[in-house]
């Protein structure tokens, strides 16, 4: 049977993607559909079909799963933040186990994973320490503030969100009342014009410390010390600052920062090592989990006092300043100037000498270091962004040959993909445990413990003739796997022959005689633009390009 857009469908709820999405078949037809459960049984809409697959718009729960639950949050379904707020938190747990072990398994290659229980959380709601509410102006024209829907720039109206503090509700009631007060337009992103862009609220879980950051579309807010006086007056108050950002572009923050009162920062604690925090820092949002994920990170370490550490992807030196307390040295890097400022900082507040700070690209500083400065390390820890690690900072890891590494991931797809490259140059994937930073949404973090082979190590291959003439860029991705995500993405079905097309169009080396027709005189079809364009951002999903 063929669907088309708009058609209904009754489904039996069977599995769960990597964004939380249900899925569902209907006469062999599968349907990802948003905010069903596994165990439902639903009518969707068809919203979007391809040959094989389609996307739902949920209509109506026929029959709740077992593991459905009613969310806290009355605007879950809108926007979208919390995706799992509808599935028991025991279940929360389950899928996000499995989605770890899946990526490791479908993209790393890796089979019987040494995978430790997942950390849960103790507190499900108001656990977030910072947030950033958009300001605009609703149909009606009144002054709002929340969150984007999902996929969209349109406000939910929200200013007391259960994934964080009380506090942002009393921040954000008398900002927009300052604002009616005033006149004070928000920002139009269609237009660009109008002042108030976002409000960013940080909290220091443990200190009680309030920070207010109002991000303007201008340099000052009318009747400022109105404003001031208002914010001063909820407890714990520490740091009113001005971010000015008047690009016209949907980045939140600008680079400008001025300070309206109190101190550019506050600071928080993660078990015994306090930090100062700015408006731009990088810190986890979660403090009660991220002491349960660095202990679990200083745990793989396995420091005794004599190691020297590289630190990459420091950050204000969270994950540094726990490594020094164990470690004989630690070095950290990180692009982000302010950063380094604030760890350098933060390490003379908490009296650590042992520590070393570098501004710059970990991809450039770690390799210059090693090779012009001949500087080594027993251990590493690295904590890279969703896209995961440069590879010219895996080769460079490799040479090095530390004893081990320990990787800190938000991303488990870029995870696997970087813990293949290591582990086909000489290390061993020993311990994984995934730790919940985030209840209610899809996103967890992972703490993975490589080691050097040992000599009597063994390894197992299987080969495949063909790739036997593939290069190493080629092997990033199996051409199955760019098959795959093209397939899942665009819904598109490519042959081998294709992306060999593409790669070598890319500048990617591909064996001599991959792909190429059999007699010399053999017509070869080529890849048609719309097939091209998807395998492109496959390559790119895979940093093949």
């Amino acid at each position: 049977m063929e669907f088309r857009k708009n058609d209904l469908v009754t489904l039996e709820i069977e599995d769960c993607g990597i964004d939380g999405e249900g899925i569902g078949k209907a006469d062999g037809f599968t349907v990802f559909v948003k905010d069903a459960v596994i165990g439902d049984t639903v009518t969707a809409k068809i919203i979007k079909a391809k040959k094989n697959y389609g996307y739902g718009r949920l209509m109506e729960v026929l029959k709740p799963s077992p593991y459905r639950v009613k969310p806290k949050c009355e605007f879950a379904r809108q926007c979208g933040g919390c995706q799992l707020q509808a599935l028991s938190y025991d279940q929360q747990l389950v899928f996000k186990t499995n989605k770890v072990k899946g990526h490791l398994e479908r993209i790393g290659g890796f089979t019987d994973i040494p995978m430790e229980p997942i950390i849960g959380m103790d507190e499900l709601f108001h656990y977030r320490n910072k947030a950033q509410f958009p300001v605009g102006r609703n149909k009606e024209g009144k002054i709002v503030t929340g969150f984007y829907a999902g996929r969209t720039h349109n406000i939910i109206e929200n200013r007391d969100c259960a994934l964080g503090v009380a506090e942002n509700k009393e921040v954000l009631d008398r900002v927009i009342a300052h604002m009616e007060k005033y006149e004070i337009e928000p920002y139009n992103e269609a237009t660009g014009k109008g002042l108030v862009r976002h409000v960013l609220i940080r909290y220091g879980y443990f200190t009680k410390e309030v920070m207010v950051c109002l991000i303007l579309n201008g340099n000052k807010i009318p009747k400022e010390e109105q404003l001031v006086k208002s914010l001063c007056e909820i407890p714990g108050m520490t740091s009113i600052t001005i971010n000015v950002n008047k690009k016209h572009s949907n980045v939140i923050l600008g680079e400008e920062i001025r300070l309206l009162w109190g101190q550019e920062y506050i600071t928080d604690r993660i078990g015994d090592i306090s930090y100062q925090i700015s408006p731009l820092s990088f810190y986890q949002v979660n403090p009660m989990q991220t002491q349960k994920l660095y202990a679990k990170a200083l745990e793989y370490a396995d420091l005794h006092g004599e190691e020297t550490v590289w630190d990459l992807y420091c950050g204000i030196g969270t994950i540094s300043l726990f490594l020094a307390q164990k470690a004989k040295f630690v070095r950290g890097v990180e692009i982000v100037p302010a950063a380094i400022e604030n760890a350098k900082e933060n390490a003379k507040l908490n009296g650590l000498e042992n520590t070393e700070f570098f501004v710059g690209k970990a991809e450039e500083v770690l390799p210059r270091e090693y090779k012009k400065n001949g500087v080594y390390a027993d251990v590493i820890v690295v904590d890279p962004p969703r896209k995961g690690c440069d590879e010219t900072l895996l080769e460079t890891m490799v040479e090095m040959n530390p004893e081990r590494i320990v990787y800190v991931s938000c991303d488990s797809a870029t995870l696997a993909r970087d813990l293949k490259y290591l582990c086909e140059r000489g290390y061993e994937l020993r311990k994984v445990c995934p730790v919940d930073q985030f209840g209610m949404t899809v996103h967890v973090e992972t703490v993975v413990l490589l080691s050097q082979q040992k000599p009597d190590d063994t390894i197992e291959i299987d080969l495949d003739l063909d790739e036997l003439d593939a290069t190493s860029a080629e092997l990033k991705a199996t051409y199955q796997e760019i098959k795959d995500y093209v397939l899942k993405e665009s819904g598109l079905k490519v042959s081998s022959l294709y992306i060999s097309q593409v790669k070598r169009k890319c500048g990617i080396e591909v064996g001599e005689n991959y792909n190429l027709p059999k007699s010399e005189n053999a017509r070869v079809p080529q890849c048609p633009k719309e097939k091209e364009d998807a395998i492109k951002a496959a390559l790119k999903y895979y940093a093949m390009i």
